[in-house]
């Protein structure tokens, strides 16, 4: 082994919990009309879910992905957790902590996107789902450097995240939709970054000032917010900040959220500062609207560096 091997600094490693997924995405002109039939111009087929797709995104830009959701089985009886599970291990994913469900079937989803690449979607979840547990939440988040949990499956991912509080590492809350568990994340972790919706669910509130101050009350967390092609808000000494989104041509915003998390927790896992990691996830996700695809749009580090740099001109 060369000097240059043995000193190399290994990839920050991020373990992504909660929702996956099976993707059915259509691409048309205009969102149907009840009662008629339209042909898509393109489809896709494609691993989806909150947690899923942040680790795709986080091995595409340069750092080790681990899994941990519940999936239906057991393993040749569930053809589309099967399938989840291979396409995440051609992208590099670690899915050993995922838990297969004897008797449920994965989740599915139908996603239609119009031309503007806003989105319709109509998902299935077996609710047997909601039982699994990962059996030892300390060692699977051992040699992580960050967690990033969906509130999807609250009560599987809340001991994951107390886990990783309890070794000193961040945990990321991807506030996507308020849960009966909320309350308890908020708790427990150390950032949390809400789409709009659910921060404006979450917090029974629609300004953000006043919204992400309502959470404060509740948790002593790093708050931030999402709101699509306005940028990304965050909480900071008391004030609300703001950061412009990337300038795109957006032709799909599925799965740009979950690019935006799992880029962030990277980001926090390799030690830079929070307001830097929302940048450089504000740039990934950005670049991912200009994709179809879902979350297999993500981008690649090189992509969003040279992003970055452009925005740094302007």
């Amino acid at each position: 082994m060369s000097c240059a091997d043995r000193t190399a600094t290994p990839r920050p490693r991020v373990l992504c919990a909660g929702m996956a997924v099976q993707d059915h995405i259509f691409r048309l002109e205009a969102f149907p009309v009840p009662g008629s039939k339209t042909r898509a111009k393109e489809f896709a087929s494609v691993v989806g879910g909150c947690a899923a797709n942040a680790a795709t995104a986080i091995t595409r830009l340069g750092g080790e992905a681990a899994l941990a959701s519940p999936l239906g089985g057991p393993a040749g009886t569930d053809a589309v957790g099967d399938s989840v599970l291979a396409a995440l291990a051609r992208e590099g994913v670690d899915c050993g902590r995922c838990v297969r469900v004897a008797g449920a079937v994965t989740g599915l989803s139908a996603v239609i996107l119009d031309a503007s690449g806003e989105r319709l979607i109509v998902n299935h979840r077996d609710e047997g789902l909601s039982a699994a547990r990962v059996a030892d939440p300390a060692q699977a988040v051992r040699g992580c450097n960050a967690v990033l949990a969906d509130n999807r499956f609250a009560s599987f991912v809340l001991p994951l995240c107390a886990a990783a509080r309890a070794a000193g590492i961040p945990a990321v809350l991807d506030g996507d939709r308020p849960t009966q568990a909320t309350d308890e994340l908020l708790a427990v972790c150390s950032h949390v970054v809400f789409a709009a919706d659910g921060l404006r669910a979450t917090a029974q509130c629609d300004d953000f000032a006043a919204a992400l101050e309502r959470i404060a009350m509740r948790s002593s967390a790093f708050l931030a917010v999402t709101d699509g092609a306005n940028g990304v808000y965050w909480r900071e000494a008391g004030a609300l900040r703001h950061l412009p989104a990337l300038a795109v041509a957006a032709v799909d915003t599925l799965g740009a959220g979950d690019v935006f998390h799992g880029a962030f927790a990277l980001a926090l896992a390799e030690g830079v500062s929070d307001v830097a990691a929302l940048r450089f996830a504000n740039a990934a996700a950005g670049l991912k609207c200009t994709r179809f695809g879902g979350g297999a749009g993500a981008p690649t580090r090189t992509e969003v560096e040279a992003a970055l740099r452009g925005a740094d001109r302007i």
